[in-house]
């Protein structure tokens, strides 16, 4: 149950404006210790705007995003993202590329390559680990990125529609990978998309955002066991209720 973990993340009334155009308007929620929560909402909304400022790539004008009650230091906090374009290392092996994260926050080297190794074993990537990007397929790039993310044991995953490119049998193929990783891993991931049923298929908690001046519109509770089904009964009768809910055709 939800109510039974700590709040690990607090966004308080975060705006986030450019020049006279507001993106953000006082969005409010709390990220559960643990939680897979996704995020939607119409297009050009500013989901990847939201994606950047609860990493603090992007500055905020107004309102405060804490970890454990601090505000964000990457001193102290491991904050990773995972993009919507591969972001492998063309002149690194994925060994090298997934360890990048663990060398720039000096973490020994023993147990560096603990980490990679047993990040690489359960992505399926360890027997590629000698190979370069350009060996290797889309998809599989993909998994290196989610590997080097999972890799640092972030306080927060955010991942901005990482699978959009993909085609439907590597999508699903991927999404079952990213859960079982999760599964394993219990760190705190959010998840953007516009696709309603892979928000559906992974979360365990949905946002519906409102178009720009963007705010929540309404939460989702995934109430569902893993693996789940997309022609299950409840499942249609979730997807049906978020997609009611984001209307991008209005």
């Amino acid at each position: 149950m939800m109510s039974d973990r700590k709040v690990k993340i607090n966004v308080s009334n975060i705006c986030k404006q450019f020049g006279e155009l507001v993106v953000l308007d006082r969005m409010s929620f709390d990220i559960h210790d643990g939680e897979f929560l996704c995020v939607v909402g119409p297009s050009g909304c500013g989901k990847t705007t939201f994606c950047n400022v609860l990493a603090r790539l992007l500055p905020l004008t107004g309102g405060t995003i804490t970890i454990d009650g601090e505000e964000i230091n990457y001193q102290k906090h491991n904050v990773s993202f995972v993009f919507q374009e591969p972001s492998c290392i063309p002149w690194r092996t994925l060994w090298d590329d997934v360890k990048i994260g663990l060398e720039i926050k000096k973490v020994p080297v023993k147990e560096i390559n603990e980490r990679v190794e047993a990040i690489l074993k359960l992505t399926g990537l360890y027997k590629y680990k000698n190979f370069f990007p350009h060996q290797i397929s889309g998809g599989m790039k993909q998994r290196v990125a989610i590997a080097r993310a999972f890799a640092t044991e972030p306080d927060l995953l955010l991942m901005d529609e990482p699978f959009g490119q993909l085609d439907p049998s590597t999508r699903f193929h991927i999404e079952s990978k990213l859960l079982g990783i999760w599964q394993r891993t219990r760190r705190t991931v959010v998840f953007v998309t516009h696709n309603i049923e892979e928000a559906v298929f992974l979360a365990e908690r949905i946002l519906v955002c409102t178009q720009k001046p963007t705010s929540i519109k309404e939460e989702v509770i995934v109430d569902l066991p893993y693996p789940r089904h997309i022609t299950d009964p409840t499942f249609v009768e979730i997807r049906k209720r978020v997609t009611d809910l984001v209307k991008w055709w209005e």
